[in-house]
């Protein structure tokens, strides 16, 4: 995908989703699969009144169904409630410290670039990184768009993922994502598991290619990431501890305080600051 073209339709997305929340009042949420299929029979009506195309949306929802693995893990978030300590054994922040330095040095030159592109160093970005897929060792094994589509009609929160759902979409439209794409369980993309609507608003070519790829290059991935901070108020030069100027972005990431003192903590250690 040239960068234009996906510049584009980010704006398009970002246009459509005036519509939406009107729209979308026709598809009833449900807390169990008894009504996703006819969930998704009304939502297509709709993702249809509001400018998707027919031929995506029969290639997107072709091998849809609900995901119970989805749910389950959104039910159970447990290890976010832990203390830093224990989050950081569970999440093996010692070897993501270690395997994080050598990353560092062996993508020298990708890091400084990043860091004069987006003003973001390399040790939070290597922190995320390590933290949501292992070094892209592990992007996960669950249907995208199954996922995406399981919480949008679930009642928790029905229009963030309704809004996913849509920049999915846009995806499929641009030949980015796969109808057959498999990622973690909420849905997230690639090697630091970006959600649809942030790979829409955020994703970077980060390779030169012209491309965004989130899965197959380490580099788009990183850039990607880099420009989620920047876009979230990272500031170039600032401190990123709690506290510090940059830590608003990185509680951008994630919304749990735990996740986040990993990040600044892991992310220290790295660049030795």
């Amino acid at each position: 995908m040239r960068m234009t073209t996906f510049l584009l339709a980010a704006f398009t997305a970002a246009c459509a989703l005036h519509a939406l929340p009107a729209a979308a009042q026709g598809a009833q949420c449900g807390n169990n699969s008894s009504g996703f299929n006819a969930w998704v029979a009304d939502f297509k009506q709709e993702a249809a009144a509001n400018g998707v195309s027919r031929s995506v949306l029969d290639r997107a929802f072709a091998n849809v169904n609900y995901n119970r693995p989805t749910i389950a893990a959104d039910r159970g978030q447990k290890s976010f409630k832990l203390s830093f300590d224990a989050f950081m054994q569970k999440r093996g922040g010692a070897t993501i410290i270690s395997r994080g330095r050598s990353m560092k040095a062996s993508n020298k030159a990708l890091f400084a670039s990043i860091e004069r592109r987006f003003g973001v160093p390399a040790g939070p970005l290597i922190a995320i990184w390590g933290m949501e897929t292992g070094f892209g060792s592990y992007m996960g094994n669950q249907h995208t768009l199954s996922a995406v589509s399981t919480l949008a009609y679930d009642c928790r929160r029905t229009e963030y993922f309704t809004d996913q759902l849509y920049a999915a979409l846009q995806l499929v439209a641009e030949g980015y994502l796969s109808p057959q794409a498999k990622g973690a369980a909420h849905g997230e993309i690639g090697q630091t598991q970006f959600l649809p609507r942030n790979v829409v608003r955020f994703g970077a070519d980060g390779d030169g290619d012209g491309r965004v790829d989130m899965v197959g290059s380490r580099a788009d991935a990183l850039a990607s990431t880099a420009n989620f901070l920047k876009g979230h108020g990272w500031r170039a030069g600032a401190g990123y501890q709690p506290g510090e100027p940059n830590f608003v972005a990185i509680q951008g990431w994630n919304a749990a305080s735990v996740y986040q003192q990993a990040i600044a903590y892991i992310g220290q250690q790295i660049d030795g600051k």
